[in-house]
């Protein structure tokens, strides 16, 4: 008995090292793109592109479009994520899979949908221009787009986050007093806390990468990765790798601003780890 004791702890390890070993080539596939775009570009021509008003314009619309696409997304998306994980309902299976939907159609395809919904003559995008309101060239189309293609990062993380949190919770702070709407706010948000922040994360990162659904449903004002491809047709891979390495300088740090959000300052409640 001892001596199998002894070595039942060297299956964890070797399981241990090839989860270390296989997770650092995936790393590495991650990594060496992005490391040769990096050395691919001198300082000089990349404070050049940075320099362009148009490049800093696209970046900007970008950014603006994922946050008020992320806003949107927390606005209806976490409630959605609430009701599929705290109800049972007829067909629920089916709106689950129905928010899944974007995630399996090519963006170009979704481009297209959203074009008989939002262009001149769809449904919504009819009504809307008649009383001055138009998705077509402008920042409300990049958010459609941008907000259509993501906002299942935030429904299922946020899912997910309150299907984590034991509803007995919420029925022991009823009984001390509080309220449904304060039940929700003081125990059931801060514990779902960091998987709704996940969602809403990944979510503001699929935004702004967003390319084929604007594209279609936009093209002009060009969002960053719309800006990039026409650098790239017009002028070859140098100009566009000065404006791609730039935007994944911004978009890095905004991203580990939220991861950090999410997981490195703890949360109010006590529960940070």
């Amino acid at each position: 008995m001892q001596t199998r004791s002894a070595r039942s702890p060297a299956r964890p390890h070797g399981a241990l090292a090839l989860s270390f070993v296989l997770g650092g080539i995936l790393l590495a596939f991650i990594l060496l793109p992005l490391l040769a775009l990096t050395a691919g570009q001198s300082p000089t021509a990349l404070a050049q592109v940075a320099s362009s008003r148009d490049v800093l314009d696209a970046i900007g619309l970008s950014l603006a479009g994922a946050a008020l696409a992320t806003l949107c997304a927390a606005f209806f998306g976490v409630p959605l994520g609430y009701v599929l994980a705290r109800t049972s309902f007829a067909g629920k299976t089916f709106v689950s899979a129905v928010v899944d939907v974007p995630l399996a159609v090519p963006h170009t395809v979704a481009g297209i949908a959203l074009l008989f919904v939002f262009g001149r003559q769809g449904l919504i995008g009819a009504a809307a221009d008649a009383v001055g309101l138009q998705f077509w060239g402008t920042l409300a189309g990049v958010v459609v787009a941008m907000l259509f293609v993501s906002v299942p990062y935030t429904v299922n993380s946020a899912r997910l986050g309150f299907e984590a949190v034991d509803p007995r919770l919420e029925q022991v702070a009823r009984t001390l007093g509080l309220g449904p709407w304060h039940a929700l706010y003081r125990v059931t948000l801060p514990l779902a806390w960091r998987g709704i922040m996940t969602g809403l994360t990944l979510t503001f990162a699929r935004a702004i990468a967003e390319f084929g659904a604007v594209v279609i449903l936009v093209y002009y004002p060009m969002t960053a990765p719309v800006k990039i491809y026409e650098l790239f047709i017009r002028f070859g891979l140098e100009e566009a790798t000065g404006m791609a390495l730039l935007l994944l300088a911004v978009s890095l740090a905004l991203f580990l601003l939220l991861r950090w959000l999410a997981y490195g300052r703890g949360h109010t409640s006590g529960l940070g780890r």
